[in-house]
């Protein structure tokens, strides 16, 4: 007599049902861990181009807030700005109340002159271009006066003049007919243009170059880049008594297509 002898094992069925369960496991898992990896990643992009668009355009921001009056220009279809930079500023003698030997510092308009005392103060080692009056018009535009040759640049400044031991004195190395009177007595002393220039997918920014209406750039510094980078600059100039107004947009897309817009407002005190 034989005896019996029984196999176990997996039947069809179950193996189905454990693979089925199996497959939904792990679909569950790989979104648990997909979705916020993709999540972070996708936040990471956005951060970046946020921070590079808010540096660039921050950047922007502290140079068009130390623009010469009336000396913002919007180019290239709103795509390209440039403006003269000031490095320091004060107002000038205009009168005197008595004769004295400060008279003879009082900036004079009727000739060319090429010294007067500084009201305020002014470092001794400030160097760079006299502007007095700029409205950015025929007789009074820094730019034309460059292409003329005729701003005065700074020659040097006395703290210790015999005549008058307690003034500033600033003197010119040539002498300048400035044509307008400034109604503050306001003179601002510029060193350089500065222009931003958007172009094939970069913002750069170009200084240390001379003034001029037509200038030539040198090699820019990249500020900002990416797969996509679309810039638009608009100036609204104001008047003597309303501040100007720049808006500046950048939109920055990366090459999975995540994009970002930021725009900055500044206003620009235009009374020359």
């Amino acid at each position: 007599m034989h005896s019996l002898k029984y196999s176990q094992g997996f039947t069809l069925i179950e193996l189905i049902m454990v693979i089925v369960i199996t497959g939904i496991l792990s679909t569950m898992t790989t979104d648990i861990i997909t979705l916020p990896v993709k999540a972070y990643m996708d936040l990471e992009r956005r951060t970046t181009l946020v921070d590079t668009a808010e540096m660039s355009l921050r950047r922007m921001q502290r140079d068009i807030r130390r623009a010469l009056p009336n000396s913002i220009n919007i180019t290239d279809g709103g795509t390209t700005i440039e403006l003269l930079h000031t490095t320091e500023g004060g107002r000038y003698r205009a009168s005197v109340s008595k004769t004295g030997p400060e008279k003879k510092y009082i900036l004079d308009f009727t000739k060319a002159d090429s010294q007067f005392e500084v009201i305020g103060f002014l470092p001794e080692n400030t160097t760079g271009y006299l502007v007095i009056y700029n409205t950015g018009t025929i007789g009074a535009n820094a730019y034309a006066d460059a292409d003329a040759d005729e701003l005065p640049e700074i020659d040097y400044i006395d703290y210790n003049d015999p005549d008058n031991p307690n003034a500033i004195i600033l003197n010119l190395d040539k002498a300048k007919l400035f044509p307008y009177r400034s109604p503050q007595q306001r003179f601002f002393i510029v060193d350089t243009p500065i222009t931003y220039k958007c172009e094939n997918g970069k913002l750069r920014r170009y200084d240390n170059y001379p003034i001029s209406s037509s200038p030539t750039l040198p090699t820019g510094n990249i500020q900002a880049k990416s797969h996509r980078l679309i810039c638009s600059f608009n100036y609204d100039e104001g008047s003597n008594t309303r501040a100007g107004l720049v808006t500046l947009s950048i939109t920055l897309t990366d090459k999975v297509g995540e994009s970002v817009k930021l725009i900055h407002q500044v206003h620009v005190d235009n009374m020359p």
